[in-house]
């Protein structure tokens, strides 16, 4: 029977809980939330100004939900994908690029200055057609992005599989950029790096409401009141505190599994010498990769929406997706029949409808957030947590002028049109996986610039 959690929070080196906040405290700085939004926010203002007094506050443990869990894939993209970005910000593409290669260096460099022992990897990512009708789409993908300058390399079917064997494979995109992170302990070494800056965090501090109070904003927890003079939100898939916020994003429950460590004769089956990530040119996608000590982390695919976005522990599990998933990796690698999965486990992330991060404030000016990720947020969250910071520092910055900031996606309709919206969007992109066909479906909602992914 596989265990139920995460494989990256079964670890030796995870550190102890903080003490929740107890009594009433002031800050120039309340950071809301110890995911990578939160934890970024706080370490990006101490550095900007180390006299500058911050709080976070944590409902439970730093880098317990998404940020702690996910594939850690660290991609340059600061849009969801180069696709994306060029349809719905293309004159800005130029900038967005070169401000996601310089926030993935920044990742590198915060890394590398505080000694964070999360298994940084430059080895890349694959993006594998595995159906014919994906080998031309990524044909294209890539003329597109060398073009505009990205180093991105078009493998045929025979250099793929020299990299990773895979029967599936007919071509693949390699993308040099990626990183690849364990993500819990990337989050509790930016924690550690905040402390040691002096960020005050409490954890199991959940936030139960927001109030302006004089120039600045009440806090509140179950306990006590952080006063700040700003605050920054980073709540990710959380119920918002902010009543704009409910329609602006739904959470998606994500799922994965993790196999045993792998033998040398299954390593030796499927190659895999240069521990790529991977992921597929499919709209409904796996991704995958090796961990430290050799097992195979595969998930992705069934992104599943509850009704009137329903989340919590009765949904964090789902057998029926762990067979689908195993079924998936062993039509993947047939090699490795008979290998056993030892981790299986799921958990809500964020998507909106223009799949990446957006921006806000409120209060006037005093609060500012950030959320909309749409699972590609292991690296996007830094440049997020710069942004937001210059929203409620009230500065004008190449950040701020952007569009891609300015503007907000569209929300979410209420329900029952929104489960109606989103299932009928699902079966549309299963559906234009199997024929490489869009339908009226999907075309309507790309000319309305809306979406669901995972």
């Amino acid at each position: 029977m596989a265990r139920r959690l995460p494989y990256w929070l079964d670890d030796s080196t995870r550190p102890e809980m903080l003490d929740a906040l107890t009594a009433d405290t002031r800050a120039d700085l309340v950071v809301v939330g110890g995911g990578y939004t939160g934890l970024w926010t706080a370490l990006r203002a101490k550095e900007r100004d180390p006299g500058r007094d911050v709080v976070l506050l944590e409902a439970t443990r730093c880098g317990s939900a998404a940020s702690g869990r996910n594939g850690g894939f660290a991609e340059p993209s600061l849009t969801h994908g180069f696709a994306n970005g060029m349809a719905r910000w293309p004159e800005e593409m130029p900038a967005l690029l070169r401000m996601g290669t310089d926030n993935l260096e920044g990742i590198a460099d915060t890394v590398a200055r505080h000694e964070i022992d999360c298994g940084l990897d430059r080895s890349g990512e694959l993006a594998v057609a595995t159906r014919e009708h994906e080998v031309a789409g990524l044909a294209e993908d890539a003329r597109r992005m060398q073009a505009a300058g990205l180093p991105v390399r078009l493998l045929d079917a025979t250099a793929v599989r020299a990299r990773v064997d895979s029967p599936t494979y007919l071509a693949a995109m390699y993308d040099p950029q990626v990183i690849l992170v364990e993500p819990a302990r990337l989050a509790w070494g930016l924690r550690a790096a905040c402390l040691e800056l002096g960020v005050r965090i409490h954890e199991g501090s959940p936030v139960t409401a927001l109030a302006r109070e004089g120039s600045g904003v009440a806090v509140r927890t179950a306990q006590a009141v952080a006063r700040g003079g700003r605050v920054v939100l980073g709540t990710n898939a959380s119920r918002p505190l902010l009543r704009r916020l409910r329609l602006m994003s739904v959470p998606v429950h994500d799922y994965t599994v993790v196999t045993e460590p792998l033998s040398e004769p299954q390593r030796s089956a499927i190659g895999w010498v240069g521990r790529e990530g991977v992921g597929d040119a499919s709209n409904l996608f796996h991704y995958y990769r090796l961990t430290r000590d050799g097992r195979l982390l595969f998930g992705g695919y069934d992104a599943v929406y509850h009704y009137a976005s329903r989340s919590g522990s009765r949904s964090e599990h789902r057998d029926a997706t762990y067979r689908l998933l195993v079924r998936h990796l062993l039509e993947t690698f047939p090699q490795l029949a008979g290998v056993r999965v030892e981790y299986a486990w799921g958990g809500v992330i964020d998507t909106c409808t223009r799949f990446c991060c957006f921006w806000g404030t409120a209060m006037r000016g005093r609060v500012g957030y950030a959320l909309g990720f749409t699972g590609l947020g292991v690296a996007a969250t830094r440049f997020a947590a710069d942004t937001a910071l210059d929203l409620v520092d009230g500065l004008e910055t190449e950040r701020t002028g952007l569009r891609m900031v300015r503007e907000k996606p569209l929300p979410f309709p209420p329900e029952p049109l929104r489960w109606v919206g989103i299932e009928a969007t699902r079966r549309s992109m299963e559906r234009a996986d199997r024929t490489g066909r869009d339908n009226l479906w999907l075309k309507t909602m790309d000319r309305l610039g809306l979406g669901f992914d995972s």
